[in-house]
């Protein structure tokens, strides 16, 4: 299961029930968050979300808006006797940035580790054990007006366990949640891997956060079966589109028509601008494309399962 959370949907200035750009995805006990703007702490204790469990924050960005509530983020998880590491991801201009995060943040009594980010998927199990095997955070470039990344989270499904393959191959039964975790087991002289007892691999499950963005290629890609895009949405009407692509941003359409090409399950719109005080007015710019899109909202919460747990 992957829970995701959004934490604020406001661009450019927060306000009294929109917070600046965060979203929170968990698994287990284990938790990233993705970009973090003025207002994210307040937000996540309103949803119930538990940041002490982060092993990664993933910025798209460095502008103000997606984050000027770092600094504070820290110093609290300091405060609350966090001593694990924390890894800070984020595009071109991390090691630029980071300095000056880590000065206003103060004195940490837990390592941070700045890492700035090409286009290589990470392993999420070499962060933590917690992450299912295979859990893959894989960033990709956006269009917008400065070096900026979205990501797509990976969660795979490994194949059904069959348990006449295993018998055949003399496992013990105390031994088959080993394989069925991905582990090796030895029988005797010889070992026995997971590919020999499971099955084709299952759907997995994917999010993808689009960070702030014009349409492009590279989002369009990642976006591809999604079960959940949360996308770029600044503007909302049509007639905004030259004014969206001025600014590396998109409109309501243009995100619904992105994800119904990518063959998307869901989209979020979020990221929108102050002009937008009604966002639900505007909806039907987006569901005439792509009738499964919804606006975000802080504080909406999805909990994203496996096809086979959806059907028992």
């Amino acid at each position: 299961m992957l829970t995701i959370t959004l934490l604020g949907t406001a661009a450019t200035m927060p306000l009294p029930d929109r917070a600046l750009t965060a979203a929170l995805a968990e698994c287990g006990g284990h938790a990233l968050l993705f970009d973090c703007g003025e207002g994210t702490q307040a937000a996540a204790r309103r949803a119930g979300g538990n940041l002490m469990k982060l092993d990664a924050i993933c910025l798209t960005h460095y502008h103000g808006d997606h984050i000027f509530g770092l600094p504070g983020l820290l110093q609290t998880l300091g405060c609350q006797g966090r001593e694990r590491p924390l890894t800070l991801y984020g595009p071109e201009g991390l090691g630029e940035i980071w300095p000056a995060l880590r000065t206003l943040a103060g004195p940490l009594p837990y390592p941070v580790r700045a890492v700035q980010l090409d286009t290589d998927p990470i392993d999420l199990t070499t962060l933590s054990s917690g992450w299912p095997a295979g859990a893959q955070l894989t960033p990709f470039r956006t269009r917008h007006r400065v070096p900026s990344q979205g990501y797509a989270l990976v969660l795979p499904r490994a194949g059904r366990f069959l348990p006449e393959k295993a018998r055949a191959l003399g496992v013990p039964v105390a031994d088959w949640k080993k394989l069925q975790h991905g582990e090796t087991v030895q029988v005797r002289e010889w070992e026995v891997t997971p590919a020999e007892v499971l099955g084709p691999p299952r759907r997995g499950l994917k999010f993808v956060f689009s960070g702030d963005t014009a349409p492009c290629p590279a989002l369009e890609a990642a976006a591809q079966d999604a079960d959940l895009l949360l996308c770029d949405a600044t503007y909302a009407e049509p007639e905004q589109e030259a004014q969206a692509k001025q600014y590396g941003h998109s409109t309501f359409g243009q995100s619904a028509a992105l994800a119904a090409r990518a063959g998307a399950k869901r989209l979020w719109l979020v990221h929108y601008s102050p002009m937008i005080t009604e966002p639900e007015e505007c909806l039907h710019f987006a569901q005439g494309t792509f009738p499964r899109a919804e606006c975000g909202f802080d504080g909406k919460q999805l909990t994203l399962q496996f096809e086979e747990e959806l059907h028992g």
